[in-house]
């Protein structure tokens, strides 16, 4: 779905005419480069397009639940485990790229007598971004699909739809953070300042 609207965006651009599938590309562009600029600062432009397939990517996967008949694709475990896996490769990946070897030394801490004591609870830390991205987005929509289903299966649907607004506004926050947290690590990972 994605590939085919940006596939459609692409081969229908136009300066003086944009269509409407332009000026939503447009939007998100804008949207996701002014949250990179403030997280990640200089040089954020060659990371938007990793964050921005992440954002969109995490967010159809949410809003999939509100169609009638469709799991919700993020409440089962192994599909925020395989985009923050993902993201955790692609952000150490970055960080080797933009230091070479010295991006060790973010694992090492300040000063080297303290390193082999830092080292180990470094590289903890890094392997729970996983657990910890994964968890977050697996929870929020699992009990979100959770509440939304309880409330149609007991009460009439004026008030459940009031649910399935709560799942589209989890769904865009969960995205939105999961991004969020993607552009903090990439932040942290090409820092020079170590």
């Amino acid at each position: 779905g994605l590939i085919a609207f940006f596939v459609i965006v692409r081969l229908t651009l136009s300066v003086e005419k944009p269509n409407p599938a332009q000026q939503i590309a447009e939007m998100i562009h804008e949207f996701t480069g002014g949250q990179a600029e403030q997280v990640i600062g200089h040089g954020y432009e060659k990371f938007q397009a990793f964050v921005t397939c992440i954002l969109l990517f995490v967010l159809i996967n949410n809003l999939l639940g509100l169609i009638p008949g469709i799991e919700t694709p993020t409440k089962s475990p192994v599909v925020p485990l395989g985009i923050a896996i993902l993201t955790f490769l692609y952000y150490q990946f970055q960080g080797l790229r933009a230091n070479g070897p010295g991006y060790i030394k973010q694992f090492l801490g300040p000063v080297w007598w303290i390193s082999p004591l830092l080292f180990p609870i470094e590289i903890i830390s890094h392997c729970a971004r996983v657990m910890s991205l994964t968890i977050r987005l697996y929870a929020n929509m699992f009990a979100s699909d959770l509440v939304s289903l309880v409330f149609f299966s007991l009460i009439p649907l004026a008030i459940p739809s009031l649910f399935l607004g709560l799942h589209f506004f989890v769904s865009l926050i969960q995205a939105y953070i999961f991004m969020l947290l993607a552009m903090i690590y990439l932040s942290q990972a090409v820092s020079h300042e170590h």
